[in-house]
């Protein structure tokens, strides 16, 4: 008989692994339960939506932010083009136009577009009543609506406050100022031959036009609506981007395969970046920390990386046919890129500048916008 001194009998063998087995069970719960968590807010982090505008099948296509795959797809009218979010990721913009497609331009010997008449599209089979820019509900992943911008929207930015969009009517030399509540035209000011590119300044004060033909560039002031600054850069500026504190923008130049290094504040080019040969620059992003500039190449086929201190060429990422329109994730670690001929975008992972995916999408993506999650 075992006394006060002598030892306790130990558990049951049986009871030690029924505990061995729910410790198990709660340490393989809370791994799992860890896994998940983790997967959940590495998905609330890429929670967002691309929309890309496809000029020549008139719809948008929307690709999901989180396994980069088709979503649906949105029908907006003829010819889209330039499209951005409103500031709240509630509407979609892009423009529309009814002016047909013309064949590209012939070039000179120095690449520059020869042009034989004042418009390079044929106003006389443009259907002027599908001109507009569309608006998207981006809940009910419907166009919503359409409002009168001015002859043959190509390009657009927001104002700051996202009241206004600043248009680019390609076939009149112009641009317009659109109260987006008014649904209506309020300023219409002149620039030069072809007004592609537009850009709203990072305070929200002007806003850049680049004209293809001659190389011009205007300086617009979103208060008096009056030109306060013009220069010039080499044919065929296709876009604007801007350093996140002003100061500096970049300007391409499709015909020379450069890009242009821009004093905003005296409106002046201040430096030419020579591209990779076979460059055809067209769309330019500058990255969210503003380290770096993404330049896609058109037929280069390529996006160079500019550092946007010392302005040297750091990089090439070879992505899909032609790329034109380009994106940034708002995390900014993905860059994407719309590819005309091949009916594409390029997914690239800028932690190891690599095309990881292509997704197909309408015929001819020309740009595209991202909308953040909620």
């Amino acid at each position: 008989m075992p006394t006060s001194d002598s030892p306790k009998p130990s558990v049951p063998p049986k009871t030690c692994a029924g505990a061995s087995v729910a410790a198990a069970s709660a340490a393989l719960f809370c791994t799992l339960a860890g896994s998940l968590a983790a997967s959940a807010s590495a998905a609330a982090a890429r929670s967002y939506q691309i929309y890309v505008s496809d000029e020549r099948s008139n719809e948008v296509t929307v690709i999901d932010g989180a396994d980069f795959t088709v979503a649906g797809t949105i029908p907006v009218g003829k010819r889209p083009r330039g499209i951005h979010a409103s500031p709240d990721g509630k509407s979609v913009y892009v423009a529309l136009s009814g002016t047909p497609i013309a064949m590209p331009p012939q070039l000179d010997a120095h690449g520059n577009p020869v042009f034989k008449r004042d418009e390079d599209d044929n106003a006389s089979n443009a259907d002027k009543a599908a001109d507009g820019i569309g608006i998207i509900d981006v809940a009910q992943q419907r166009l919503a609506g359409k409002i009168s911008a001015g002859s043959d929207p190509e390009e657009f930015a927001l104002s700051r406050d996202g009241t206004q969009l600043y248009v680019s009517n390609e076939d009149t030399k112009s641009a317009s100022v659109v109260n987006i509540a008014a649904a209506k035209v309020e300023h219409v000011i002149a620039v030069g031959q072809e007004p592609e590119g537009v850009a709203t300044t990072p305070d929200g004060k002007q806003f850049y036009v680049t004209c293809e033909s001659a190389g011009d560039v205007y300086v617009i002031d979103t208060s008096s609506y009056s030109v306060v600054g013009h220069f010039k850069v080499d044919p065929r500026p296709r876009t604007v981007a801007f350093l996140p504190s002003a100061g500096v923008a970049f300007v391409p130049s499709e015909s020379s395969g450069e890009l242009n290094v821009v004093d905003s504040k005296d409106f002046k080019s201040v430096k030419v970046i020579t591209l990779p040969a076979g460059s055809r620059p067209m769309g330019v992003r500058v990255s969210p920390d503003g380290s770096r500039v993404y330049v896609s190449t058109g037929r280069g086929g390529t996006v160079s990386i500019i550092d946007s201190h010392s302005y040297a060429v750091v990089g090439s990422i070879s992505v899909g046919t032609r790329p034109w329109g380009m994106a940034l994730s708002p995390d900014g670690k993905y860059l994407f890129t719309a590819n005309g001929p091949s009916d594409d975008i390029s997914v690239v992972d800028l932690k190891t500048n690599q095309e990881i995916k292509r997704v197909k999408t309408g015929k001819s993506p020309w740009s595209l916008t991202i909308v953040p999650g909620g």
